[in-house]
């Protein structure tokens, strides 16, 4: 039976005030002591004084503790499944999130979708009640902040029937900073109905390079100024919410084609390029109040000359991001399991150097007792100071207090079922999915395709493993949303890397079709979804094209006569794709990052800004 506290029925998850008070009892008397912390989120700075009352009751195990945020396997706080139980035993040497947070004193958690953390909100909800129980039960037991990824598009860990939005990217085409906001207000909501209070979102990378691995889609574009906007357009949301949003990844992902989760990636820019490029969307979410930033596994030799990953650089977290951009947030680190941050120190020496570099929270190391013992030695060895973990703590508890975390950390399934997939929330995801959805290319005015000059459209294509939480596949998606339209729409997948026999077989499909649909993934030019898109342009029959992740594969298909970008698979970009297709919807997405000419990547395309509608 799922984790509540206490209780177990949906009527009962919620704890009762009393029972509130009691559970936090060490907290609130010294909290209590001349007024109580304010939890209006961003409203009002909480009482530092009481704050380092808290700090100065911990023992230093304890205060190490408050600097990490763990992953943890299962369902529920003190009951997983056994599957769980032995992962949890095998990288964290504990059987439980209550054995976690009891025996080293976490200050936060973050939610996996792989990690069964987030089977369906309601379970979710107790999963949270029960880690809070389990934090506040203990001596001088603090509220747990509970974090997780939830991007939306291409990144979400809470699936359906949470809402699911678009991608930033998507959201970058769209151009609507009311749209940002509103993402960011109702994400916020949802996830703050589960107990997540943190989010690791907006994305406030600049995605300059187009072969970019690791960013790309999940950028709003390739404009510093445009993607400043959305940043702090999304932050406002999620701060009205009671949500702390994350800008990440700081001092700037954008410009790479290494992926972090597997090296260390180098950015070339100037500090001068750096200041146009990746630094407005950073300095904006400052503006906007961000509550959180999160650092980037990259070496910038032009911002450390000691080319330190920035995780690990005190040139750029204090004396950049601290000193020059004035930033007195909490700062939390990437992934400290990403090979990234790992290739240059030991996993006993990143968590002890990044917060010699001024990090606040230290991020799912592949080891917790390696780094928390680290750490632990640390001070006692004299390198680092007690003041510099109560300095790091304090900018935790504020943040903690702001969200209410002190005052009531519990939430209910009733409010769940208020908050979490509500009608006007998923009516909310389609329009701001539609408005993104941009039409790059319609030669003789082939869409929006006839109902009754083509009424059977076969959809082939790509379907990429489907987004955490959604539905598809999205040729399955796609064809099924044509066919409530009003089509008699069939799916074939062809896969990313169709053979000869699949692109036969789809071939053969097209000729008793009136229209094409092919889905593309990462078209390149010796790609074989080029070839099964020729092929199928060969059959005469009228073939329209959706990148369902980046806007770049027109460039390697000049032959198709209708071209769409979702800049996403996800159901919500899927949809709004096939109802542009049938003219429900008139495509207004215009592109948010240019698109090269495949023979010659200096001459542009498309550029930023370019988008058709009919």
């Amino acid at each position: 039976m799922p984790d509540s506290s206490p209780g177990s029925t949906a009527s009962t998850a919620r704890p009762s005030r009393r029972t509130v008070l009691a559970a936090t009892a060490g907290v609130t008397s010294v909290l209590a002591a001349g007024g109580t912390v304010h939890a209006a989120t961003g409203a009002h700075r909480p009482d530092d004084r009481k704050l380092r009352a808290l700090i100065s009751r911990m023992t230093l195990e304890e205060k190490v503790g408050q600097l990490f945020v763990m992953r943890v396997y299962g369902h529920s706080a003190t009951e997983p499944d056994q599957a769980d139980v032995d992962a949890n035993l095998s990288e964290i040497g504990v059987r439980t999130a209550a054995e976690l947070v009891a025996k080293y004193r976490v200050g936060g958690i973050i939610y996996f979708a792989w990690a069964h953390n987030t089977r369906d909100p309601h379970q979710i909800a107790d999963l949270s009640n029960g880690i809070q129980k389990a934090s506040l039960g203990l001596p001088r037991g603090l509220p747990v902040l509970i974090s997780t990824d939830q991007e939306h598009g291409i990144v979400a860990r809470v699936g359906e029937p949470a809402t699911l939005m678009p991608g930033a990217m998507n959201v970058g085409a769209g151009g609507s900073r009311s749209d940002a906001r509103n993402l960011g207000r109702i994400a916020g909501r949802e996830l703050r109905a589960l107990g997540i209070r943190q989010n690791y979102s907006p994305v406030a990378d600049v995605n300059v390079d187009p072969a970019n691995p690791v960013i790309g889609v999940r950028s709003f574009g390739s404009d510093p100024d445009a993607v400043a906007g959305l940043v702090a357009a999304e932050v406002k949301g999620y701060e009205s919410s009671g949500v702390a949003a994350t800008a990440k990844h700081f001092p700037g992902h954008g410009d790479t084609i290494t992926d972090s989760h597997e090296d260390l990636p180098w950015i070339h820019h100037t500090r001068e390029q750096w200041e146009e490029l990746d630094a407005p969307p950073f300095r904006a979410a400052i503006a906007a109040g961000i509550d959180s930033i999160m650092t980037a596994h990259i070496v910038v030799p032009a911002l450390d000359a000691a080319e330190d990953p920035a995780t690990l650089s005190h040139p750029i977290l204090t004396g950049i991001l601290r000193e020059e951009l004035g930033y007195d947030g909490v700062v939390v680190t990437d992934s400290l399991g990403m090979e990234g941050v790992r290739t240059k120190y030991g996993d006993d020496r990143v968590p002890v150097l990044a917060l010699k570099a001024g990090v606040d929270q230290l991020l799912n190391p592949p080891s917790l007792d390696v780094a928390w013992n680290a750490v632990l030695q640390a001070v006692r060895d004299g390198e680092l100071t007690e003041a510099r973990l109560d300095a790091s703590i304090l900018r935790v508890l504020r943040l903690k207090a702001r969200l209410g975390l002190f005052d009531d950390p519990y939430v209910s399934h009733a409010g769940v079922d208020r908050a979490v997939g509500t009608r006007s929330h998923l009516a909310a995801a389609d329009r701001i999915a539609e408005h993104g959805t941009t039409l790059l290319v319609n030669e003789g005015g082939l869409l929006p395709l006839s109902r009754r000059r083509t009424p059977k459209v076969l959809v082939v294509g790509a379907d990429p493993a489907s987004p955490s939480g959604t539905t598809g596949p999205p040729t399955g998606v796609l064809a099924d949303a044509l066919t409530e339209l009003g089509f008699t729409a069939t799916a074939l997948s062809t896969g990313t890397a169709p053979s000869a026999a699949t692109v036969a077989k789809a071939v053969a499909a097209a000729r008793d079709a009136d229209a094409v649909v092919v889905g593309t993934y990462n078209v390149t030019a010796s790609s074989n979804q080029k070839t099964l898109v020729e092929q199928l342009l060969a059959t005469g029959k009228p073939v329209v094209a959706v990148a369902i992740r980046n806007p770049y594969d027109v460039a390697h298909l000049p032959g198709v006569k209708a071209f769409l970008a979702s800049y996403s698979w996800t159901d919500v970009e899927v949809r709004a794709a096939a109802r542009a297709i049938a003219g429900t919807v008139r495509p207004r997405g215009t592109l948010p990052v240019p698109v090269q000419r495949a023979d010659d990547p200096t001459a542009v395309l498309y550029p930023v800004g370019h988008g058709l509608t009919y």
